[in-house]
C-alpha cells in the first residue's frame, strides 16, 4: 500500500464522519464539506491504486 492509498482512505473516512455529523446536526455546510472531502479521498485512493497496479505490472 502506498502513501496515496493511505492518505486517500484516511481523508475519505474523515469526510464520511463530517458528512454524518452534518446530517445529525442538520448542518448543510458541514455535510457538504464532508461530502467533498470524502470524494477527494476516493479520488486520491484511486490514484494510489492505479500507481500500485502500474508498479506491479512493471515489476512482472
Amino acid at each position: 500500500m502506498n502513501k496515496d492509498q493511505v492518505k486517500g482512505r484516511v481523508e475519505e473516512a474523515k469526510g464520511k464522519v463530517k458528512e454524518v455529523v452534518g446530517k445529525v446536526l442538520n448542518d448543510d455546510e458541514l455535510k457538504a464539506e464532508g461530502t467533498v472531502e470524502k470524494n477527494v479521498g476516493k479520488v486520491k485512493a484511486g490514484f494510489g491504486d492505479l500507481k500500485e497496479d502500474i508498479k506491479k505490472a512493471v515489476d512482472d
